[in-house]
Parts: structure tokens; sequence; C-alpha cells
């Protein structure tokens, strides 16, 4: 009888925490631009807008900033289906494409993108000293640029080291190709400049994660572009960066198993800093 108890107990909370991990929000099409740019520029105001899904009944939650991939010429926000109902916030970022526009600009529009959010996630109920940024391809390379490049996020005030962590999703650490391509280099030209997230390696960086597919199966050679940057991170004396290189998956399928990595990434996190204020 005391087993059946047990069992019907265990039923009961399963089912309580099922129903508490349903109860989320989703808002979306928030422009992340001052209202006074979007009416001087009708693509920042169609283009540059986030969704922000969140935990409704949770406060001080983590957040994660994710830039969608498409070779900074296609792509659309998403909240990855990976990511929901984990007790986390995520951030869906719409920005610029090419040709519309150089393909840099993107860069501009993820850091104004995470600029917003650390102004208004405390708003909504999240913790402004838990917010990673992250995102898959040309996302991931994104997310590295913004948060190793400190001058993005100066032009707003904001420290790029208030970020919790880097977690790019098989992004270039080179010079990203469309970047090359407008600037006339072929296609396996490498380059390393001020739009490449290994030009801005540096010790005091916010811990980073850096996730790709398999090197015989990745799209050009992003491992191993991804294997310098962790070299040249530790060479350069920062003591959290992290490479994993999930093996039988390529460029595209990468994505998924890598998911579980980056909550995993989230809650070492969380609980260094919770042993911090302690």
């Amino acid at each position: 009888m005391k087993k059946l108890w047990a069992f019907l107990f265990f039923i009961f909370i399963s089912i309580q925490l099922f129903a508490q991990n349903k109860d989320y929000q989703t808002i979306t099409n928030i422009h992340y631009y001052d209202e006074s740019v979007n009416k001087s520029d009708v693509y920042i105001n169609e283009r540059c807008v986030l969704d922000v899904y969140i935990p409704k009944n949770v406060k001080n939650f983590s957040t994660v900033i994710w830039f969608h991939g498409g070779g900074l010429t296609g792509g659309n926000k998403e909240i990855p289906k990976y990511l929901q109902e984990k007790g986390i916030a995520v951030i869906g970022v719409n920005y610029r494409l090419s040709p519309q526009v150089n393909a840099a600009k993107a860069i501009e529009d993820a850091a104004t993108a995470t600029a917003w959010v650390f102004k208004n996630i405390k708003n909504y109920g999240g913790d402004e000293n838990l917010i990673f940024i992250s995102g898959h391809s040309a996302g991931g390379y994104l997310a590295s640029m913004v948060a190793l490049n400190k001058d993005y996020l100066a032009k707003y005030n904001l420290d790029a080291n208030r970020l919790a962590g880097i977690i790019p999703f098989s992004g270039h650490t080179i010079t990203h190709f469309t970047i090359r391509k407008e600037k006339g280099f072929p296609e396996y030209k490498p380059l390393i400049d001020e739009f490449a997230p290994l030009y801005f390696v540096r010790a005091d960086a916010p811990p980073m994660l850096l996730i790709t597919g398999d090197r015989e199966l990745e799209l050009f050679g992003r491992y191993e572009e991804n294997a310098y940057m962790q070299r040249m991170m530790k060479l350069a004396g920062h003591q959290q960066t992290t490479l994993y290189e999930l093996q039988g998956f390529d460029h595209g399928g990468m994505a998924e198993p890598a998911f579980p990595l980056l909550l995993k990434e989230i809650k070492r996190i969380e609980k260094l800093k919770e042993v911090k204020v302690k």
C-alpha cells in the first residue's frame, strides 16, 4: 500500500511539474531600436524585431539570446523548441540581411538587440546577470562578435563582460564568408580582421562554450576554426573556453544535440553565481 501511495504521489508531482512547464508566455515582434530609428529606416522597422519567450511564474530566471542562422543572407527569428519549457527565457532575434545592407550591419543589430535585453529583461522577471548569448551558424558568429568585440555594446554603455556566457553553435571565428564575399575574397580564402571573433581574443571574456559538428562533416572547416579559437583563448589566458565536437553530425544536424550542452552550461554558471552570492 505504501508503494502505491508513493507511486501516486510521484505521478501527482510529475503532473504538477508538467503543468508548470506549460506556463509560458510569448510576446512577438518587439522593436529593439528606438522609435526615432524605426521611423527613419523602413528596413529596420520591418526587420529589426524580436520575440520574448518567458516563464510566467518564475523570477530571476536565466535568458538565452538566440540569433538564427542563414549565412547573414536569410533566415528568421525563432524560439528553438529544445529551449522551450526549461525554466528560462529565450529571445529570438531578427536582424538585417545582405544584400539589402552590408552584412556587417547584422552585428550592429545583434548588439542593439542584446542591449535591449539588458535594459528590459528585469521587467519580465529575468536576472540581468544571467544573460547568455548564442545562435547557430551565422547566429553563432553574431553572438561571438557581440561578446568579444566590446565596442559594440560599449555604444550602449554596456560592458560585454556582463554576459554570463558565450555559446556559439558552429559559428565562424574568422571573418564571415558573406563579409569576405562583399570584400571580393574567394570562398576558401580566410581572413581575420575586425569582423572576425578571433581578432578579439582576450583573457577577460565571459565563459565561452564552442560547439561544432564532426570535423569531416562540417561546413568549410568550421571545427578547425573553433579549435584554433579555443587554443588562442587559452594562450591569451582565458580560463573558461571549452570546445565540443559532435561526431557524426553535420553543420545543420549538430544543433539538436548541442542544446543539452547549452542548458548544462547555463546550470553550471547559475551554480557558480549562487556560490559567489553566498
